[in-house]
């Protein structure tokens, strides 16, 4: 018997976005402990970008097909897993697959899709909204009254921490981000400043805001480029979390500086969690937080909607750091 095979995107080696096209790929099955979902839609993430280029190879064991979320709807259970059926509507973190028709997820990772979300902005939710809550909460902890520094308000992790950081604290939300659209469209989140790094310090303007007291934490996907001006105006007692690498991955410390102030510096990654540990957080995401988004408190923030055969334009688009929230690639339209 042939072996089935699904649409989805392939990468003709690495490189820009001209490798991006539309192929066939070997559909995937649900191994023990896993669900088989027909995929509504999924979404671009930075990281997505990354893996196109060779720097960011999946986990061990995960598809190489690009995509680290998707909303959709079960097609096939294995053995041994309960609370979920054929036909349920779901949203997932996947270690990789999404860019296509089908990908298989472990169970336990999966979180329901209440009536009030349809599929599209389901897929919005699972990778930047558990990345920023993850780690302004449970690796930082934000506390209400305190400032955090989100720096790419206008990104997808972004738009989520605003929101959270609000809803959860209430605290007091600076951002930085590349435009006067931006910054607007941050504030009407909820930031209360928006810093434009291309022509402020940030660094000097976060101490302006704070009366010299600096960001209680700090949300960062620079590295190390920002390393020495976000720990300039990191508070005492101050934490430091640091998500991606886009400015680099080496830089100097001053470390006498780090014991004085009594700062924490948190690396922190997402994908590359064991499935145990991802299936935790999300349970607590589920507790704490899903609800949220069917009372229309928290509200995912889409830039645009493309088909999937349109993933090159979407990745073209996050390359040039144009979008305001998420980039959505609608797999299949009938389902909502």
């Amino acid at each position: 018997m042939a072996e089935a095979t699904m649409r989805a995107v392939v990468m003709d080696g690495f490189g820009g976005p001209e490798v991006l096209r539309i192929g066939e790929a070997p559909r995937p099955r649900a191994g023990p402990g896993q669900v088989l979902i027909r995929v509504a839609a999924t979404s671009v993430n930075r990281a997505d970008l990354q893996q196109r280029t060779g720097n960011y190879p999946p986990p061990p064991g995960e598809s190489e097909i690009l995509g680290l979320e998707v909303a959709g709807v079960i097609e096939a259970l294995s053995e041994g897993v309960s609370g979920w059926q054929v036909g349920d509507r779901v949203m997932t973190l996947v270690g990789g697959g999404g860019y296509a028709e089908y990908a298989a997820a472990p169970a336990s990772t999966l979180l329901p899709v209440h009536r009030n979300l349809d599929l599209v902005r389901a897929a919005a939710i699972t990778e930047v909204w558990i990345t920023a809550w993850l780690n302004v909460f449970l690796e930082a902890g934000l506390r209400p009254g305190e400032t955090l520094l989100v720096h790419g308000g206008a990104s997808g992790v972004g738009t989520a921490a605003i929101q959270l950081a609000k809803a959860l604290g209430p605290s007091r939300v600076i951002v930085t981000v590349g435009s006067e659209d931006k910054a607007a469209a941050c504030r009407a989140l909820g930031a209360d400043h928006a810093i434009l790094y291309k022509d402020e310090d940030f660094s000097k303007r976060v101490l302006e805001i704070t009366e010299k007291r600096g960001a209680n934490v700090i949300l960062d996907h620079i590295g190390a480029a920002y390393l020495e001006p976000n720990l300039s105006c990191l508070a005492l007692y101050g934490r430091l979390v640091i998500i991606g690498l886009l400015g680099g991955a080496k830089a100097e410390l001053n470390i006498g500086r780090l014991m004085v102030k009594r700062h924490r510096i948190i690396g922190s990654v997402l994908r590359a969690r064991p499935v145990e540990e991802k299936a935790k957080i999300a349970e607590a995401f589920r507790d704490q937080v899903l609800g949220r988004f069917e009372t229309g408190e928290l509200e995912p923030v889409i830039h645009e909607v493309l088909p999937l055969e349109q993933a090159r334009r979407a990745h073209e688009l996050m390359a040039a750091n144009a979008n305001t929230g998420k980039l959505i690639l609608q797999v299949d339209s009938t389902l909502t």
